[in-house]
């Protein structure tokens, strides 16, 4: 019916909308991460792109089950509000009806949340993690831009130019301040013709290796300082702090968690069929409560409708950390909160229903 096929374009429409707001604003914060790494010279901004692409299905995933129940919501709350929902009832659609064309919405969100969680997502946060180890471990240096003045971690850096495919520093200028206990803190300025870097896998370190220059070590406030010329001297690296902050499960394949069996294992594999499971509960909570009185707005119902979603999705995270920690048997895991919601949104439809506050009220 074309009736139906308008409220499908409205949920899609406003969950749309919701959905690109949500994303602009988690996809900011993490991109203003990043972009802190690579100004400190922990990565190249060629990188960006890349490391906020295989970002992306994390994103999604966390952000169209919200965006889904926000677009029935006030989708929903906007046709009650101008009594096109009225109407539609005194048609004889039923709640019953409009549940069922809700879900079709929902069962395509649910196939690209499920594509995202069980398989795009690790395999993304995996490429991602092997993008920053191998970053951490080439030798080259494509976080530098020649000719600029640079803070790379507690050393300022500077090259007049970068040759070699990026291996090679030319007219190599660093500075940096080396604190002593109990003494003044020493500040060390370092010029070479060239300087390229080394890994030791032996001690798993860096070095910058620099030929054919000069050392001056100063103390503020003393009047002598140390002065060394070198063919050839090395300086350590420190490793950078960039992590992915990722434990090993979540870059795990699905197949992998179901053979691991372990509980951090079983956690994870749990939360990602958790996505899925909660976006038909979301949709039988959302249906009642985009019921609004005209006079009161569309908004009516918003907030307690966010506090609904927010503890579901609260309990869930505490109980995967609760299996994951052996605290919660992997066989109860987060079943029982899809229940208590999925019941709670089935109280509130039936009560919803017409005659079905008269049948509570007679009760």
């Amino acid at each position: 019916m074309i009736v139906f096929r308008y409220l499908i374009r409205e949920i899609l429409a406003t969950m749309a909308a919701v959905a690109g707001v949500l994303l602009l604003v988690i996809m900011g914060s993490r991109f203003i991460r990043y972009f802190t790494d690579a100004a400190n010279g922990d990565i190249p901004a060629r990188l960006l792109g890349t490391l906020m692409a295989y970002h992306l299905p994390s994103f999604i995933e966390l952000v169209l089950p919200l965006a889904l129940f926000l677009g029935v919501l006030l989708a929903y709350g906007q046709l009650y509000l101008n009594s096109e929902m009225t109407v539609l009832t005194a048609c004889g659609v039923s709640n019953k009806k409009l549940l069922s064309v809700t879900l079709l919405p929902g069962a395509l969100v649910a196939v690209i949340v499920a594509l995202c969680s069980l398989w795009l997502t690790p395999a993304g946060l995996s490429q991602n993690e092997q993008l920053l180890k191998n970053q951490q471990q080439q030798a080259d240096f494509s976080a530098l831009s020649p000719g600029r003045f640079q803070e790379i971690g507690d050393r300022t850096v500077y090259t007049s130019s970068i040759t070699d495919h990026g291996s090679m520093l030319n007219n190599v200028f660093i500075a940096e301040t080396r604190k002593r206990p109990g003494m003044a803190p020493e500040q060390i300025v370092t010029h070479a013709d060239h300087g390229f870097q080394v890994n030791d896998d032996t001690t798993d370190s860096r070095f910058l290796v620099l030929s054919t220059g000069e050392r001056y070590a100063v103390t503020p406030g003393q009047p002598a300082g140390d002065r060394l010329t070198f063919d050839t001297y090395g300086v350590r690296q420190e490793r950078s702090s960039l992590r992915a902050e990722l434990d090993d499960v979540e870059l795990q394949s699905t197949s992998a968690l179901m053979a691991d069996r372990t509980d951090k294992s079983m956690a994870a594999l749990q939360w990602r069929v958790s996505l899925v499971v909660m976006i038909p509960v979301l949709i039988l909570i959302a249906l009642p409560l985009s019921k609004v009185n005209p006079r009161h707005g569309r908004f009516a119902k918003l907030v307690p409708a966010i506090i609904l979603h927010m503890s579901y999705l609260s309990l869930l995270l505490a109980a995967q950390n609760a299996i994951g920690a052996g605290q919660l048997p992997a066989w109860i895991g987060m079943w029982p909160i899809h229940l208590v919601y999925f019941l709670i949104g089935l109280w509130l439809f039936m009560r919803g229903r017409p005659g079905g506050r008269r049948r509570v009220q007679a009760a």
